[in-house]
């Protein structure tokens, strides 16, 4: 249905593309990426209104940009809300983001919250920024989609942002645990959608950069060496150069897990695992417990 659309009838986001094929497949890929997450994961509810997160950086405008295409060509039924939220660090270019959606007929809010001034002020130097910004910044949008009758909010994480947030929690955080595709907030209002999940990182790139999208870069945590982030994603870029095509294969693993074959009990009845006895046959108060000291 994508390919034989038209390619003058595109949203206006995609205005002044690139006419290569190189830039054709790419962003058909995109597209398709984006729908198969959209699908597999059941984000769609026909008539909500969804708030999509820009930063300004290049992973927030393919964003942006893929589904309004996909609200475009009527494979999208929700209304789309653009956010930029403002954190007020020195020298954001205010006028960028506003000036770039109205000029695109974007639908959007700009929000002015001076959460760089709290986070400078209530982290220790060199200490990370990331944790007590990503809270402060998620709580603002969490405001903002309420206020703006939203039902979800929208993120630009990406394929490699959840393979590298795996590793950080393996390493580091001692779980295996990532960034779902889907998520509901702790209050059960909202939901968390990253329809990019699918989408590798260096695609992101290579369509903003064709499109001559206004980059602002992070000059927050952006500007941190040694975070644990960087490290994991240096590690990946090492492997990915030793086996190209490592990353797909072990994002793959993430929605193939079997518990039977890890360790946690609680999700997989091991205390029941023997052959040919029914998991109610052995009574927990048979079995000897070693004790304190034993």
């Amino acid at each position: 249905m994508l390919d034989d659309t038209d390619e003058s009838e595109i949203h206006p986001l995609f205005a002044g593309a690139p006419s290569t094929t190189e830039f054709r497949k790419l962003r058909k890929r995109l597209v398709r990426e984006t729908r198969a997450a959209i699908e597999d994961y059941g984000m769609v509810r026909p008539g909500d209104r969804w708030l999509v997160c820009l930063s300004g950086g290049k992973d927030s405008y393919a964003l942006l940009a893929i589904l309004h295409e996909l609200k475009w060509r009527g494979l999208l039924p929700v209304d789309l809300l653009a956010c930029n939220l403002d954190q007020g660090q020195p020298g954001f270019p205010a006028t960028v983001l506003p000036e770039f959606l109205s000029q695109r007929g974007v639908e959007h809010r700009i929000e002015y919250q001076d959460t760089y001034s709290i986070v400078k002020d209530k982290v220790p130097e060199g200490r990370t920024y990331c944790a007590l910004c990503s809270r402060l910044r998620r709580g603002n949008l969490y405001r903002i989609a309420r206020e703006e009758g939203c039902s979800a909010v929208v993120l630009g994480h990406h394929r490699d942002d959840i393979l590298e947030t795996f590793f950080m929690n393996l390493f580091h955080g001692g779980r295996l645990a990532t960034m779902p595709p889907k998520l509901s907030n702790e209050e059960g209002d909202l939901t968390v959608l990253r329809p990019l999940a699918y989408v590798a990182e260096a695609d992101c790139e290579r369509f903003s950069r064709a499109m001559n999208y206004p980059i602002i870069p992070c000059d927050l945590c952006g500007s941190q060496e040694g975070l644990q982030r960087v490290q994991v994603k240096r590690l990946l870029d090492e492997w990915e150069a030793r086996t190209p095509g490592r990353r797909q294969v072990m994002f793959r693993s993430l929605m193939n897990v079997r518990p039977s074959h890890l360790l946690d009990p609680k999700l997989f009845d091991f205390a029941s695992l023997f052959p040919g006895t029914p998991s109610d046959e052995t009574e927990s108060s048979d079995i000897p417990r070693l004790m304190p000291g034993d």
